[in-house]
C-alpha cells in the first residue's frame, strides 16, 4: 500500500491530470481550432485587396455598385491618397479585433486552448505559480473597456451598410445579401449589449436604482443588456462565424462565384 503512495502523488503533480471522468478536453479543441481558423480566414480576407474590375476580378470586396460590402472593410475608409497595397480593412479591424481578443468569454477560451491556462476546471497545469491578469503582459487585458466604447461606435455603422445593401442603383429591394449584411449588424449587437463590461458601465456601479428617473432608466438598460449577457458564449460565437460568413458571401459574389437572389433582377 505505501509503495503507491509516491506513484498517486506523481500522478497528481504531472500536468493534466485530473480526476475528471469527461472528455474535457473537446472544448478547449473545438474553440481554440475555431478561432485559429477564423484568425487566418480574417488575415487572408483583409490582405485581397481591389474593387472587383476586371483587372482584379478575384480579390474583390464589395459587389457592383458598392450595394454589398464586406464587413471587414466597414465603413469603407480608401482616400485616393492611400497606397494601393494598403488595405483598408486595416483601418476597420483592429477595433473589433481588440475588443474580442480581450473579451472575457474570449480571454477564458484562448486561455484554455492556447495558454493552457488552465485547459479545464479541475485540470492541472503546467505552470508551477499563478499571478492572473495582475503582471504584464496579461494586465494589458484591462484596455477592454477602452475598446468597449470603440465597438460600441461600430454598432449603427453597421446598421447603416445594412440599410445600403437594401439599394442599388437608386432602387430599393431586397437580396440575399441584404439578409446576411442585416442579420450580421444584429448579431454583432447583442454581441456588443451582452459584454460585461457594458453591462456594468451602464447600471452595474448604482446601490439604488430608483432613486431618480434616470437611474430607472439605466436599470431598465442593465435588464435588457442582462438578457444578451446570460447567453454571452452563444452570441460570441454567432457573431463571429456570421461576420466571417458574410464576408465570404460578398466576396463570391462580387467575384461571380454565386448569383446573389433579389428583386433587382436575379429572381
Amino acid at each position: 500500500m505505501a509503495s503507491t503512495v509516491p506513484n498517486a502523488q506523481a500522478l497528481e503533480a504531472r500536468y493534466g491530470s485530473t480526476h475528471r471522468k469527461d472528455r474535457w478536453w473537446v472544448e478547449p479543441l473545438v474553440t481554440g481550432s475555431g478561432l485559429l481558423i477564423f484568425v487566418i480566414y480574417s488575415t487572408i480576407s483583409a490582405m485581397l485587396l481591389g474593387g472587383g474590375s476586371a483587372d482584379d476580378p478575384m480579390v474583390a470586396y464589395y459587389t457592383e455598385g458598392h450595394t454589398y460590402l464586406s464587413p471587414f472593410f466597414e465603413p469603407l475608409i480608401h482616400p485616393d491618397w492611400l497606397p494601393v497595397w494598403i488595405s483598408p480593412a486595416l483601418f476597420i479591424l483592429w477595433a473589433p479585433l481588440g475588443f474580442r481578443t480581450t473579451c472575457y468569454y474570449y480571454r477564458k477560451t484562448y486561455y484554455r486552448a492556447y495558454f493552457l491556462s488552465p485547459p479545464g476546471c479541475a485540470v492541472r497545469e503546467p505552470a508551477g505559480s499563478y499571478s492572473g491578469e495582475s503582471t504584464f503582459p496579461l494586465i494589458i487585458q484591462n484596455i477592454h473597456r477602452w475598446f468597449m466604447y470603440v465597438a460600441i461606435v461600430f454598432v449603427p455603422i453597421l446598421f447603416v451598410g445594412a440599410y445600403k445593401s437594401f439599394w442599388h442603383d437608386g432602387e430599393f429591394g431586397i437580396g440575399i445579401g441584404s439578409i446576411i449584411l442585416t442579420l450580421n449588424a444584429v448579431f454583432l449587437t447583442m454581441y456588443t449589449i451582452g459584454c460585461h463590461s457594458l453591462r456594468h458601465w451602464v447600471a452595474g456601479g448604482l446601490n439604488q436604482f430608483s432613486r431618480t428617473p434616470f437611474r430607472r432608466l439605466r436599470y431598465r438598460l442593465w435588464e435588457i443588456f442582462t438578457v444578451a449577457n446570460e447567453q454571452h458564449r452563444r452570441w460570441a460565437w454567432t457573431s463571429l462565424i456570421w461576420v466571417g460568413l458574410s464576408d465570404l458571401y460578398v466576396r463570391l459574389v462580387a467575384n461571380d462565384v454565386l448569383t446573389d437572389f433579389n428583386t433587382w433582377g436575379n429572381f
